[in-house]
């Protein structure tokens, strides 16, 4: 090793972890961004559907989803019109919605549509199951004011600009006592401190057999849940019919077996037919006269 080749070495480490610092500094102050920009356009929306209380609309901002104690509802709506789950986005760049497909700079947003209709999906999951179908998926678009479409999943995109007018003209199919009864539901269940639960079919048992001794999913699911014995948990993967255990084949019959349960079968046969015969009546017999012996007697 020549003169200053351990310090070049370790000046070479050094650069390579400064190098790595900053790109995750760089990458910290991008989400950074990213979250402010997020966090201002769901205080915009916000602001903006509280307008909508003149209509007959309570609004709910930055609440539980259901079924996911980690994330959020950035809006949920409850009015003539029905209950909107509102996820707003304030993206940057060319943003455009064609042929059912949003796209942000060419590239698909289909992950973000998903979302917000999954988020539309547990909502719903909480409701009556006639008010159920009053339960919508809406993106709000905050740096594209005037965007305004449906995707190809049945998700509603509206600019910013055009998002309160749009929920306006939304038919009214709720009355002002069902809309409080829903909102104040809401609010007890996604205000909370904790997410509420969902009842999944990844959870409740799939046997039959399952169901018959349960009086619903619920009371399947928690008793599951409390069972010791891994076996007994639906969840386990059992192996399919085809796979399992086969039962052992019956052993051939030999030749002399087969012609001695033929011969059987033949005496058989043979004793029903005498016994037969015998049972059957008899043809009565009809007397034949005999010829008459007539003695001749030499003439006197």
């Amino acid at each position: 090793m020549g003169a200053g080749d351990g310090a070049a070495e370790q000046a070479r480490i050094a650069a390579e972890r400064a190098a790595k610092l900053r790109r995750q500094l760089d990458y910290a102050e991008r989400a950074e961004r990213a979250w402010a920009a997020g966090a201002a356009g769901e205080a915009r929306v916000a602001s903006m559907l509280d307008t909508l209380e003149v209509q007959g609309w309570m609004a709910l901002h930055d609440v539980h989803w259901p079924g996911r104690p980690k994330a959020n509802l950035d809006h949920v709506l409850v009015g003539p019109g029905g209950i909107i789950v509102i996820d707003a986005k304030n993206w940057s760049g060319d943003i455009h919605l064609r042929n059912g497909v949003l796209r942000q700079n060419g590239y698909s947003r289909e992950r973000e549509v998903s979302g917000v209709v999954e988020q539309c999906s547990a909502v719903a999951a909480l409701l009556e199951p006639r008010h159920r179908r009053y339960v919508q998926a809406w993106l709000c678009m905050v740096g594209q004011p005037d965007l305004q479409g449906t995707t190809a999943s049945g998700a509603r995109v509206q600019g910013i600009d055009t998002v309160c007018r749009a929920i306006g003209a939304v038919p009214a199919v709720l009355d002002a006592n069902t809309v409080e009864a829903i909102h104040q539901f809401l609010t007890n269940m996604l205000a909370g401190t904790s997410s509420p639960p969902l009842l999944t079919t990844g959870s409740v048992p799939t046997g039959p057999s399952d169901f018959m001794h349960a009086a619903g999913p619920a009371t399947s699911l928690a008793r599951w849940r409390t069972a010791r014995d891994p076996s007994d948990d639906p969840r386990t993967i059992r192996p399919p019919v085809s796979v399992r255990q086969k039962p052992a084949r019956r052993k051939r019959t030999s030749c002399l077996g087969v012609l001695f349960r033929l011969a059987l079968v033949i005496f058989a046969l043979g004793v029903l037919s005498g016994v037969l015969s015998q049972l059957s009546p008899q043809p009565q017999r009809v007397p034949v006269p005999t010829t008459a012996v007539v003695s001749t007697l030499p003439a006197p």
